[in-house]
């Protein structure tokens, strides 16, 4: 692959662009990593691809086939079937259920037995797609919250990455008491507006401690 300009390497391309950027033989050639000595890894691709009959025929090759094909070898034979007994389970197993967070009882439920009795204060955010079910949950932060460290541009960086649509904020009061301080007040409020900017909705703060909460949203006090 040394001939190929950098960035339309399979690799490159891929993260440049994305997997359904590439074609079959790129594909394979991410795959198989290195090539030969005499061989790129997109020209085995190539080769391999043409002595099965196309990527669909790989999962009916087994090992011993693979092997004897130029450039590929007993290693890179079990990285491809490795590769494609993956992408078969992924087609015949349902992904689990995703939580709902529709009320912040239930976004209380969630959170509690994970972050409600830390010995420090974890801030982070829920994100959300239109239907409130869990995309992410992402901790940002770990220590004393301070507002001025906690910056919008984090939390909404996390939601876009996710194709959140919208969010729940929420930390820990090791102390045991739930009740929002001055400081929970403002940060609620700087994040809230910035989620108005950027079209992602901020739907809830909760505040948990031990196996209470508090919710903004549940108070009146999100906005």
């Amino acid at each position: 692959m040394k001939n190929l300009a950098p960035h339309d390497r399979p690799r490159e391309k891929l993260a440049r662009l994305g997997p359904a950027a590439l074609g079959d033989n790129e594909l394979l050639a991410v795959v198989v990593g290195t090539g030969s000595r005499r061989r790129t890894a997109l020209e085995v691709a190539n080769e391999l691809l043409g002595a099965v009959g196309g990527v669909q025929a790989i999962t009916r090759v087994g090992h011993d086939e693979l092997c004897r094909i130029p450039g590929v070898g007993p290693a890179r034979a079990a990285q491809i079937l490795a590769a494609v007994e993956v992408g078969r389970r992924t087609l015949l197993r349902a992904a689990p259920a995703r939580p709902q967070c529709s009320s912040p009882r239930d976004a209380a439920r969630y959170l509690l037995p994970e972050f409600g009795a830390a010995p420090v204060e974890h801030f982070g955010v829920v994100l959300l797609d239109t239907r409130h079910r869990v995309l992410r949950t992402k901790v940002l932060s770990v220590g004393t919250l301070d507002a001025s460290v906690v910056h919008p541009r984090e939390v909404f960086r996390e939601a876009v990455a996710a194709g959140a649509s919208v969010l729940i904020l929420f930390h820990n009061h090791p102390s045991g008491d739930p009740h929002p301080s001055r400081d929970d007040d403002a940060l609620t409020r700087r994040m809230v507006a910035a989620g108005e900017l950027m079209g992602i909705d901020v739907v809830d703060h909760l505040v948990l401690a031990d196996t209470r909460y508090f919710s903004f949203r549940e108070t009146g006090r999100l906005r």
